[in-house]
């Protein structure tokens, strides 16, 4: 029959690496590089299609989006946090200048989040997903 206090050690031995594994795996972050694309359903009934362009160095966030009138505009404030990224898009329509906030968690080859934005003085906000372009390989 086996002591009690052992089983009992080697049982806290196994929930302290369960956590430490655990809590290393959080610290890691998601990689959101690539080419992401999504649709959105314009006022008029079109739909229109965005593209977004990260790339991630280091602990550096960068890229650009474009949509509309395929201008492409550089993201401001680009930060990721574990699995989560967000960053700034600022444009500007017909004279008035108007910035989206974008927040959006990495699952994959999925971005699943929020924008915000202010129209008419009101804030507001929608919910965005974008999926990752696979990237075709030479000779393929």
């Amino acid at each position: 029959m086996k002591n009690p206090l052992n089983t009992l050690l080697s049982l806290a031995a196994c929930f302290l690496l369960a956590g430490s594994s655990s809590a290393l795996a959080q610290d890691k972050k998601a990689d959101p590089t690539g080419t992401w694309t999504w649709s959105t359903p314009g006022r008029d009934g079109q739909t229109r299609e965005s593209t977004l362009k990260l790339k991630l160095e280091g602990d550096k966030l960068t890229g650009s989006m474009s949509g509309r009138q395929g201008t492409e505009t550089a993201i401001e404030q680009a930060k990721i946090t574990g699995d989560e990224v967000s960053f700034v898009v600022a444009r500007e329509f017909n004279g008035n200048k108007f910035s989206l906030k974008y927040v959006a968690k990495v699952s994959a080859d999925t971005l699943k989040g929020k924008v915000e934005f202010e129209r008419e003085g009101e804030k507001q906000s929608r919910d965005w997903e974008a999926k990752r372009k696979v990237e075709k390989k030479d000779g393929n």
